[in-house]
């Protein structure tokens, strides 16, 4: 089995290598400790100091913060509690006219608003859009997941949290 560096692995977060090597990467056997590497590569990237627990997208980790687990945005911004809906915390973006749309689909079909909206999750500190839904318009915002931190580390990782 292959094993890659944490560099390599860095480049690989940051978009840097060529697409041959990223699908191949992707595409193998992930190594024992890939996931305790790819969160000292998330780690390094951020100015805060709170162990990441498990990222959740490129920019948004959940986070231990003193006695509090939390999620986080790479900036530092705070969306609380990781067992809550982090997006509800967000500043979101809700197109739902034919204006709005056109602004993300200026020269092809558009959805109907009257069925469709799109909304856009960002962090209020920095602006980084973490998430996109499309939802008919009305329906609740979705909670992606809620993970089992403890038995992710325990029973996948063979490690205690």
């Amino acid at each position: 089995m292959t094993s890659y560096s944490k560099e390599v692995l860095g480049d690989l977060a940051a978009g840097k290598l060529p697409w041959p090597q990223t699908r191949r990467i992707m595409s193998a056997y992930k190594d024992d400790d890939r996931f305790f590497k790819m969160v000292a590569v998330y780690q390094d990237r951020v100015v805060w100091k709170d162990p990441i627990l498990l990222p959740v997208s490129d920019h948004l980790f959940i986070c231990q913060s003193g006695d509090e687990r939390i999620t986080r945005c790479e900036c530092g911004h705070s969306f609380g509690d990781y067992r809550k809906n982090w997006k509800l915390k967000a500043a979101i973006i809700v197109r739902n006219t034919e204006e709005a749309l056109r602004e993300i689909y200026p020269n092809s079909d558009i959805p109907d608003p009257q069925w469709m909206e799109i909304r856009e999750f960002i962090c209020p500190q920095c602006g980084t859009m973490h998430e996109v839904e499309a939802a008919a318009p009305g329906y609740p915002i979705v909670h992606d997941f809620e993970p089992d931190l403890e038995g992710f580390y325990r029973e996948w990782l063979g490690k205690p949290l």
